[in-house]
């Protein structure tokens, strides 16, 4: 190649060229003596350094690389001096005119017998960005590898492999987690699809999933029944695409043994079932001869006068009364999904009106408004107060209030429950008055545990009963 100021036919000097190049490459070029001293170094360095080449040259390169480097970069330094016909790249962070530190990718040669470079040849480029993203998925593989360790639910990682009409699900790595909840472990399952593991049927149903994964291009969620031990055969997964240049290139599943809980979501159907079985007997079966029987017995009284006539119709409504706190307690202990905002005055107010409480006063201390099923909880409060005053006596007083912000209380100035007994009122068939079902507070108790709260019974202010309901569920 020629230029103007090159008469024609006559050649630019090798070293010339060689001079062009490396001052306008983006790379640094620099050049040191055997000692380490810069002789030379580029225009580039202004650009990526900061440094005027002037201010770098005459001083020994080990003076701007990190302390903790430098032993490295000797070595390297060393080593193409041992053997001029190799070259040695190293990684070192070099000071920047403005103090901070940037990683520098350097190549070594040795150029000691060269014609045009007197010296060792260093060519070097700022690799700061590449260090950064590589220190920051180290720390992501880290986390990685902490949380697929550690975590209590089970991990899985699937590979898809082929085109979106064909894809191949192999498995890749398990975590510890799952290893010990089905004995199943990596080396078993790495590169093998659902077939090979799970066999064709359970296979197929697994494969599935993760198609209908694929497909959707998002999570999803499902219960799946997967027979891998006789303690873990129904599963609850999620799984999620990993998408690389727009592909999917694999899924990650998290799943968790629900076995228990499913068997007993069976059981409790089963026992709800069998209640609403009783339920119907009491209702019907047992109810209707038992209505019979009260008004035959009722028109019998006023035909005719007997002493057994009062103890007859007494024991036929203390039958009715069993049957309905028995209904009662079939149909209400069940769980409740749907609650919606109650005033307790609003609440407490419609309770007092329906019950016989001759004389006895109702205070309402409060005024507060929580989730819950008001026509259960009418049961709650009618019963609590048709109990104060069964054993307080006519002219009892009863307060309802906020207990300490999460929670309810009831009580009243009555005879109280003794200490002893507390444990023992919210069983079936427990009674201290004459004539009580023994239902009542059991009614309470599951009620309440049907809302997700607790009950308690403790003393009074004024020395009687006091129920203390505690909300522990989020709704309130």
């Amino acid at each position: 190649m020629e230029d103007d100021t090159t008469p024609p036919g006559h050649r630019v000097p090798e070293s010339d060229w060689y001079r062009t190049l490396v001052e306008e490459v983006n790379d640094i070029a620099t050049v040191v003596d055997t000692d380490g001293t810069i002789t030379y170094v580029s225009p580039a360095v202004t650009r990526i350094l900061g440094y005027d080449p002037d201010e770098l040259i005459g001083h020994e390169g080990y003076e701007f690389v990190h302390p903790e480097d430098r032993e490295r970069n000797a070595a390297a330094l060393e080593a193409v001096l041992s053997d001029p016909s190799k070259s040695k790249t190293v990684e070192v962070r070099f000071r920047h005119a403005d103090g901070s530190w940037r990683w520098i990718d350097a190549t070594i040669r040795n150029r000691l017998d060269d014609d045009i470079i007197d010296g060792i040849l260093l060519s070097s480029r700022d690799i700061t960005e590449r260090k950064k993203y590589e220190a920051e998925v180290q720390e992501l593989a880290e986390e990685y590898e902490a949380l697929l360790n550690n975590v209590e639910d089970a991990i899985f990682l699937v590979n898809a492999n082929g085109t979106a009409d064909d894809i191949r699900f192999e498995f890749e790595r398990l975590s510890p987690s799952y290893e010990r909840q089905t004995g199943i472990t990596t080396e078993e399952v790495r590169g093998r699809t659902p077939r090979d593991v799970f066999g064709d049927e359970q296979g197929a149903e697994l494969e599935a999933n993760y198609h209908r994964c694929v497909n959707a291009g998002e999570p999803i969620s499902y219960q799946e029944e997967l027979h891998v031990d006789e303690g873990a055969r129904f599963w609850q997964t999620k799984l999620a695409p990993v998408v690389t240049d727009g592909e999917i290139t694999r899924l990650v599943g998290i799943t968790r043994n629900v076995t228990d809980r499913v068997e007993q979501e069976r059981q409790l159907r089963q026992q709800n079932e069998r209640l609403d079985e009783f339920a119907s007997v009491i209702s019907h079966d047992l109810r209707n001869p038992l209505n019979v029987a009260q008004g035959r017995a009722t028109l019998l009284a006023e035909q005719t006068e007997s002493e057994h006539l009062d103890p007859l119709l007494q024991a036929l409504d203390r039958m009715e009364a069993i049957v309905e706190d028995t209904l009662t307690l079939a149909r209400q202990g069940d769980t409740i999904s749907e609650t919606e905002p109650i005033s307790l005055t609003d609440l407490v107010g419609k309770c007092w009106a329906t019950v016989d409480t001759d004389d006895a006063t109702i205070e309402i201390v409060d005024e507060m408004t929580f989730q819950g099923d008001p026509d259960r909880l009418r049961h709650v409060f009618e019963n609590l107060f048709r109990n104060a005053v069964k054993h307080g006596g006519s002219d009892v007083t009863v307060r309802v209030g906020c207990h300490n912000e999460r929670g309810i209380y009831v009580e009243d100035d009555g005879p109280g429950i003794p200490a002893d007994k507390r444990n023992e009122v919210f069983e079936p068939g427990h009674s201290s008055a004459r004539g009580g079902t023994g239902f009542g507070l059991t009614i309470v108790n599951r009620i309440v545990e049907a809302h997700g709260w607790r009950v308690s019974v403790t003393d009074g202010t004024d020395g009687g009963a006091r129920f203390e309901f505690e909300f522990t569920n989020k709704g309130n």
